[in-house]
């Protein structure tokens, strides 16, 4: 039988009144007072309890959150910002030495959209004498590491090993000459005819390795030569860079060893300490 509440067939003790244990005083004076400390003591347990019981697949979820975060940036950066590369060849000797490793600025020409051919906007033009990295239009898969000897409108020719630009012979402190006494010319310079200047008999033009030209860079193209001159794949042979594939500007040596093939560790053993930190110019 239902009742109604207060009536004598009611026999149940009425409930005391539960003070709010969220509140640091309690309102009735029948209670004891729940002091400021033992609060922030009770709510500091209650969130360490919390935290303490989150699920392992939350954990899991935050790990890989952070993880894919890092690892966006780390592609972001490599590609709109430094990047690392190494050096394989003997081209740029003694500028560069194989087993040199570079941290490259790729914002500074403007660095490449990925899956376009857009770029972002550039924070200053190649200039002659600029060590680039950039990809080459007879093997467009691979980098190379040259110096700037041309600009778009220069007239460029050599001399005996002496390069010209617009009639000036070069002062080239960096350049390295190690074969003196012979001059091959190869089937491969013959692009040169189609830039030749005006008043230059092509039936009589033989370009070598040391004695080409003059030719002039047409726009939005760039002419590139390693430093180690006389040991060197370079635009004598496959001809002007464009622009767009200029990809970065090498900025200081950041680890070098002397590569032995005898010695499977010399990656350890036979670091260069005094190239890293060196500055590229």
């Amino acid at each position: 039988m239902s009742t109604i509440d207060g009536s004598p067939d009611d026999r149940r003790s009425p409930q005391p009144l539960i003070p709010d244990p969220d509140s640091p005083w309690d309102r009735d004076d029948a209670y004891p007072q729940i002091s400021v400390d033992r609060y922030r003591r009770d709510r500091r347990r209650s969130e360490q309890e919390s935290r303490g019981s989150m699920s392992t697949g939350r954990w899991m979820w935050e790990g890989v959150k952070a993880i894919s975060t890092a690892f966006v940036l780390f592609l972001i950066i490599r590609t709109f910002v430094v990047a690392a590369f190494k050096i394989p060849t003997g081209s740029m000797e003694n500028t560069l030495m194989v087993g040199d490793f570079l941290l490259v600025n790729m914002a500074v020409y403007g660095a490449e959209i990925p899956m376009t051919h857009a770029h972002l906007p550039a924070f200053a033009d190649p200039q002659r004498q600029d060590i680039i990295v950039f990809l080459p239009p007879h093997d467009p898969g691979k980098n190379y590491v040259k110096r700037i000897a041309g600009i778009p409108g220069d007239t460029l020719e050599m001399h005996d090993k002496v390069l010209y630009v617009n009639g000036e012979p070069q002062l080239e402190p960096f350049v390295r000459h190690i074969d003196p006494f012979t001059d091959p010319s190869d089937p491969q310079m013959l692009w040169q005819l189609d830039y030749l200047v005006p008043g230059v008999r092509r039936r009589s033009y033989h370009p070598s390795r040391d004695n080409w030209g003059p030719i002039v860079v047409p726009p939005g193209k760039y002419f590139a030569l390693g430093d180690n001159r006389d040991n060197s794949e370079d635009s004598r042979y496959w001809g002007f860079l464009d622009a767009g594939a200029i990809r970065g500007r090498p900025m200081f040596v950041y680890y070098s060893f002397s590569r032995d093939p005898l010695h499977p560790f010399s990656w350890l053993t036979d670091v260069r300490w005094t190239r890293i930190g060196e500055l590229i110019r």
